[in-house]
This record gives structure tokens, sequence and C-alpha cells, in this order.
């Protein structure tokens, strides 16, 4: 993982923390000067980050960009990324009803370009992945998953491979692995998150007309809300029809920034082509 990367990602936080909690459209003087930076540092720091400037940026995380990207967003077989490299496989009905007395899951706390993430896996796959700003917090919300299961503080070669997800070297990764407790109804819409294509947005009524349940909105969203895998089951782009990016287990601040940096690589990706 790039550590200045993860470094710099608590800047970029204050950054949008600065943008979300005012009252008006602050300029980019304003923002530097609010997070301590020169209007060069901060341009340097977005480039360095996201591989865009500020200005740019900031774009992206509007409310406009947002309502371009729903009227064009269609859930095809191209330009996907997710689906490419993950496996769902679902745990047994043993497994969940004992809150997983059989399982042993090893944990471990890695940093990302997001900010520190708890990754956790049985001997199948990865069974959460969740970002953590308190390490105690973070942990407690596994231990909530799986009452009843063991688990060991150390780091695995099934950890390893999804954490490389984060790296954007994705020629090289590994299928992922994970191993998921939940519902039939879950486990369908967790599928259908990994059809969003990188850079775009759905909402919770397109979901549920992808699955062909028009009228499940709001149980939509509740299974959205439930996801135990964070960005490699993209939530995260799943917003309010509205262009209202909404909420997000791990902090509306974090899902500014990651539908930013996603739409920022888009570009990137799109201009080396």
């Amino acid at each position: 993982m790039n550590e200045q990367g993860f470094i710099n990602y608590s800047r970029i936080a204050e950054v949008i923390e600065c943008i979300l909690h005012s009252s008006v459209q602050p300029t980019l003087e304003d923002i530097a000067r609010k997070v301590n930076l020169s209007s060069s540092q901060l341009q340097k720091l977005f480039i360095d980050w996201a591989g865009v400037g500020p200005e740019e940026f900031l774009k992206y995380i509007s409310v406009q960009h947002a309502k371009q990207i729903l009227s064009n967003t269609e859930l095809s077989d191209t330009a996907r990324l997710h689906d490419s490299f993950v496996e769902i496989q679902r745990m047994t009905s043993e497994e969940c009803k004992n809150k997983g007395e059989s399982l042993t899951i090893n944990y471990n706390f890695a940093k990302s370009v997001f900010g520190e993430i708890l990754v956790a896996s049985t001997h199948k796959g990865i069974c959460y992945m969740g970002f953590s700003d308190d390490k105690q917090i973070a942990f407690s919300e596994l231990e909530k998953r799986f009452p009843n299961a063991g688990f060991i503080h150390q780091m695995d070669d099934i950890q390893q491979i999804g954490l490389q997800f984060f790296t954007q070297d994705w020629s090289k990764i590994h299928t992922i692995k994970l191993h998921l407790k939940g519902t039939d109804f879950q486990l369908k819409i967790w599928e259908a998150l990994l059809k969003i294509p990188l850079g775009n947005l759905t909402t919770y009524g397109q979901i549920a007309e992808i699955i062909q349940n028009p009228k499940a909105a709001r149980a939509v969203g509740t299974a959205i809300g439930s996801n135990p895998i964070a960005f490699l089951i993209p939530c995260h782009r799943v917003i309010q029809s509205s262009g209202v990016f909404g909420g997000y287990m791990w902090g509306t601040t974090r899902k500014t920034a990651i539908l930013g940096w996603e739409a920022a690589k888009v570009k990137v990706l799109n201009t080396n082509f």
C-alpha cells in the first residue's frame, strides 16, 4: 500500500469536511487556508492522491455531476471491475445460525487510500472489511457479526489478496473470495452492486428494478446498508435519485472521497487509452 496515499487521505478528508459543512461553496483559496495549506500545496495534494487537481475533483463530487452520471448509468456487462475479481460464497445455514461458533476468523488492520481498514477472513474467504477510524469500535462491529467465533489477530493470504484491490495494479489481482453471511435477498443485492461500473452511480430504485422487484426500494436500501464488505462490494456507488450522495456506514466524508477518487481514476484511465 502507498504509505503517502494513506497519509494524504487525512488531509483530503479535511477538505471534504470543509466543503460539506460550508453554507456556501468555498473557493480553493478558502479551502487551502482552512486546512493550513498554500494553493500550490493543495494542488499537489490532490494530484498525488487522486490524479487530478482540486478544482476538477470538486466537480466530481457535485450534485450536478452525480445527476449527469445517473442519467447515463447502465448496469451492463461492459466497463465493470469488481465482479471480474470478486467471488461470493454464502455461509452455510449452520454457520449463520450458531453466530460463527464453528468459525475461526483471522483479522488485521491495514492502511488504504481511504484510511485504515479492518479486514477479517475465514478459511474460505473474506467475511468482513470495514474502514476503521477507531480500532476498538471496528473490532466490536466484527464481533457483533460473529459473537461466537474464535478470533486470531493475524494477516493471511486471503486478506492480502483482497487488500491488493487498493493498489490500483488490477492486472495482477487474483480472484478475491468472499465468505458472507446473509439472506437470499441480501446476497442478491450485494451481487447486483458488483455490476455497477467503476466511476458510475445508481439509485436504490434502479437496483430494485435490476432485481425485478421495483417496489422493494426500501428493502434494497436496508440490504445495502448491511453490506459487510467496504469498497470491494461497492455500496458507495448507490446514491439518492436527487444526486445527493446520502449516508454510508463508514461516513459521508469517506463516501464522498471514494466517489471523487473513482471518477478521477476513470478520467485518467480514459485519457491513457
